[in-house]
């Protein structure tokens, strides 16, 4: 109640010279009464955020409050009229109080989080101008399992080998090649949870759980293969992002070996600086870490490298040098692909880098289940 109490009266001071407006200011403390008398008392109503939004600006606020009062007593089947009952009144001052400074979602299946990109996590403009461009909320949450997750703007890649100082690519990981992808979509913000996982799936597969991992719900679900993922995703809009969707969020405008990270907002080559952004070998300490703990990269995706392999959804199979658009993978294989390395992956034969890096990849049996590998989310708008 404090926010819009403090707006009329602010809206008294600022419009003492209009008399309607006066009116309107002389009016709300008995209003506010009867809206509070009226959210106690009556039946909740159904209307959601974008009912209450009446400027449309995408959230519920002092401007909705302002064209509601001025409304106030008439304006059948305006705007105003938030309870669609043919007045503005108490009922529908009740329902935009209840509804104070939530965010209108065009996603029916999502709670919108952050409508627009924050500039302190998506720090490159360009990124910020193409999340814009989507007309989509930039972070969300999956009202039916409570994953968090953010948008990815379409955009173009060059995807493959990116080596670090100290190590060249797998011959797996090349030629580059170019890859377009035409349609925004959405990432998980994190690694899926044990938790989220148990909370939709009845068990918990993890090895890491018990007594001796304390925080274990807020790790990583490990020891799922790709075959056991589907039952997870069925019914509920997620799925796996493809090799090359993950690819392109994971890089988020860069083109070195580790994505984006604080002090190397262009990202770093540099193999020093992965423990910013990873548990791997020489920090993980033998195990997963809880998600979230190391610095997000360019679009606030956390831990896309490391803690965890991550299931994708392609199968296995090498790179062609041709440009390519909203590639797919091939149409059958005998291995799935898996990216972003894990807390296991330690320095390999010299030369050759097994350390997280964007364009690391390997490949799994699709009934294969580890301790090192789990998987994260996307959906489409």
């Amino acid at each position: 109640m404090n926010g819009p109490q403090r707006s009329l009266t602010s809206s008294a001071r600022i419009t003492a010279a209009s008399p309607r407006l006066a009116c309107i200011s002389r009016a709300a403390s008995v209003v506010v009464v009867s809206a509070v008398a009226l959210a106690v008392c009556s039946q909740s109503h159904a209307q959601t955020a974008c009912d209450a939004d009446i400027d449309g600006d995408g959230a519920v606020g002092p401007a909705d409050l302002a064209l509601l009062l001025g409304a106030w007593g008439g304006c059948a089947g305006c705007g105003a009229d938030i309870t669609a009952d043919g007045v503005v009144d108490g009922a529908d001052l009740s329902t935009l109080l209840g509804l104070w400074g939530a965010f209108c979602s065009p996603l029916p299946w999502a709670t919108v989080l952050e409508p627009a990109p924050n500039p302190a996590v998506v720090t490159d403009v360009t990124l910020r101008k193409a999340i814009a461009a989507t007309g989509l909320p930039w972070r969300v949450r999956d009202d039916a399992t409570g994953i968090e997750m953010v948008l990815v703007p379409p955009g173009t890649l060059s995807m493959g080998c990116s080596s670090s100082i100290n190590y060249e690519c797998a011959t797996i990981e090349s030629p580059i090649h170019q890859v377009t992808l035409t349609n925004a979509f959405y990432m998980g913000r994190f690694e899926v949870t044990q938790a989220q996982w148990t909370a939709r799936m009845g068990a918990n597969p993890s090895f890491f759980q018990g007594p001796a991992y304390p925080d274990a719900a807020s790790r990583p679900v490990d020891r799922v293969s790709w075959l056991s993922i589907q039952p997870f995703l069925a019914g509920s809009g997620l799925r796996l992002p493809t090799e090359a969707e993950w690819e392109f969020a994971c890089r988020a405008g860069t083109d070195t070996a580790f994505h984006s990270m604080p002090r190397f907002p262009n990202g770093t080559s540099d193999d020093a600086q992965l423990g910013t952004i990873a548990w791997f070998g020489p920090n993980a300490g033998g195990q997963t870490r809880p998600v979230g703990q190391k610095a997000a990269n360019a679009l606030g995706l956390h831990d896309m490298l490391g803690n965890t392999w991550e299931w994708v959804d392609d199968w296995f199979g090498f790179y062609a040098p041709d440009a390519q658009t909203n590639p797919a993978g091939p149409g059958s294989g005998t291995l799935r692909v898996i990216r972003g390395g894990a807390w296991a992956s330690d320095g390999c034969v010299p030369i050759i880098a097994c350390y997280p890096r964007t364009s690391l990849r390997d490949g799994g049996t699709q009934d294969g289940a580890s301790f090192d590998r789990g998987f994260r989310v996307a959906r489409n708008p």
